[in-house]
């Protein structure tokens, strides 16, 4: 039986456990090199801070798009920060701090694709 998977500390998504790793699991962060190059930076702990800021500033029940935290850290040029943004809200999720939506129904943010809304949990 293998050990409980857990998640990136850079872009939030699910770490499975591998054979290769048996020795090293409890010291495994990072699910590839690219996370453990980009880490976790203040620009990261900031959109975490203004996703939350943003929710609070709603109605309980309102969700926002990724890409209102986007425009709102840069109106002129937003696209760059929509991923940024998503691993924020992923990291977010694993803390238990705010869930992830499709169409309504919360989803498991290691595999949404596509179009996805952030509220507080329920």
């Amino acid at each position: 039986m293998s050990p409980e998977s857990k998640t990136c500390a850079a872009c939030g998504r699910t770490i499975e456990w591998r054979k290769k790793w048996a020795r090293d699991w409890d010291d495994v962060k990072y699910c590839s090199q690219a996370c453990r190059r980009r880490g976790v930076t203040s620009q990261d702990v900031d959109l975490e801070r203004r996703v939350l800021e943003m929710l609070a500033s709603r109605a309980r029940t309102s969700t926002i798009c990724p890409s209102d935290v986007a425009r709102a850290v840069a109106p002129d040029d937003w696209r760059p920060l929509m991923e940024p943004v998503r691993r924020a809200a992923r990291r977010l999720v694993d803390r238990g701090e705010v869930e992830i939506t499709q169409k309504g129904s919360v989803v498991d943010p290691s595999t949404a694709k596509g179009p996805i809304r952030i509220r507080l949990p329920r």
